[in-house]
């Protein structure tokens, strides 16, 4: 299926302080006040900015909501139902109005006319996921697009102002390292945190994903394969974040999605021996087991190092509620016919009952007896607080190999 994001809308574009003075002055009149607080002669922030719809209107959806939402997204083309999803737990209704913003550091406004806009001409065809999102009939205002590419865009008033009121926020793809590099500790970082803070639904896909854990894979040497991860756990590509591993210090860490890292494009890309890697080197040493430099016990109690590996067109939807956290999965109805061109749009939640036996730099990972539960439908809850829900299967990793392949 063709990627949704080469689409054109009817978006326009601001680049550059200097150029968006007057124009985001009357765009975004219902904050003044914030939009002229860093109006400085001089400003070297540049960054892009496209609308689509009215993002002028007025909104009355919730500032604030009671449980948190997150869209945990494994790349590849976008599934519709997890924006809807967002929209719906922000509280948007056609009497509401409501602002989605996307953030990335690279790429165009092209997010803007899938989310905003309903494909009518497709509404009887046989590919129900191309029927875009249909956010304005859901209630969306406007669907906004912010490409931040440095530290100073960032830290940039407007920008900040422009995210901070938004409804829903989704990371798009791209590279995790650009977002580690010019957005962490900024303050769009606190923004972000700001919004996580008043439960506002917060989605990403790929790298948007990569950084939604508490610790996240940061790439910043390039990626790492499956056979590079497992031949050695400490290798130049394998660098995470926060460094060294730490409680506290990491990007946007949702305190839904403790303890956890994350990884994307889990079939597609052979990357289950990666995320295996990437949980072990959470696990802290204890006598002659254990990764250096790991923080988190291994085993099933609370606590523990675990991960999220998620298939291409496959989202897994994340919700505070009463009695915890639980998920469930959800990708497009065009790829659950079955047929050998589809992928398995399935979710993999990992943790390992026995920390590493052997975990050194320059040495094969050896990590025995871990847990996985394999989500491939769309009706299963898992609850997240408890780690349960599915069929738990145990899987080794032995002398820089696995010995049978969880997928």
């Amino acid at each position: 299926m063709p990627s949704k994001r080469g689409l054109a809308g009817a978006c326009w574009r601001v680049a550059g302080q200097g150029a968006i003075a007057a124009s985001l002055a009357l765009l975004l009149a219902a904050s003044p006040a914030t939009l002229a607080a860093d109006k400085k002669a001089g400003s070297t922030a540049t960054y892009s900015y496209f609308a689509t719809g009215n993002p002028d209107a007025a909104v009355t959806a919730p500032a604030a909501l009671s449980a948190p939402s997150f869209v945990l997204m494994g790349g590849g083309p976008d599934v519709d139902a997890a924006f809807r999803w967002m929209i719906v737990r922000a509280g948007i209704t056609p009497k509401t109005g409501g602002r989605f913003v996307v953030i990335r550091a690279t790429g165009t406004e092209a997010y803007n006319p899938y989310i905003y806009y309903s494909n009518d001409a497709s509404s009887t065809s046989p590919s129900p996921a191309e029927l875009w999102v249909g956010g304005a009939a859901l209630g969306l205002s406007a669907v906004e697009t912010l490409v931040i590419p440095s530290v100073e865009a960032a830290n940039d008033a407007t920008v900040n102002a422009i995210v901070g009121r938004a409804n829903a926020v989704f990371i798009a793809g791209g590279d995790q390292a650009d977002y580690l590099r010019y957005w962490k500790g900024t303050k769009l970082d606190a923004t972000l945190r700001g919004l996580m803070a008043k439960n506002i639904p917060l989605g990403g896909t790929s790298a948007g994903l990569a950084v939604l854990g508490q610790f996240d894979y940061a790439a910043l040497n390039g990626s790492v394969t499956s056979k590079q991860a497992l031949s050695n756990p400490y290798n130049k590509y394998m660098t995470l974040d926060p460094a060294p591993l730490a409680p506290s210090g990491g990007f946007i860490a949702p305190p839904a999605l403790a303890n956890l890292i994350t990884d994307s494009h889990l079939d597609s890309r052979d990357r289950m021996g990666r995320l295996f890697a990437f949980v072990a080197r959470l696990v802290r040493p204890d006598g002659s087991t254990g990764c250096g430099g790991g923080i988190l016990p291994a085993g099933g109690g609370a606590g523990t190092a675990r991960g999220i590996g998620i298939d291409v067109e496959t989202a897994l939807l994340v919700q505070g509620e009463r009695g915890g956290v639980t998920a469930r999965r959800v990708t497009n109805p065009s790829n659950q016919t079955g047929t050998a061109a589809d992928t398995e749009s399935a979710v993999y939640f990992v943790r390992p009952l026995n920390p590493p036996t052997a975990c050194a730099d320059g040495k094969p990972l050896t990590m025995t007896t871990v847990e996985v539960q394999k989500l491939a439908d769309s009706d299963t809850v898992f609850n997240l607080g408890e780690w349960s829900g599915l069929k738990p299967r145990t899987f080794d990793a032995v002398s820089g190999e696995l010995t049978a392949s969880p997928y």
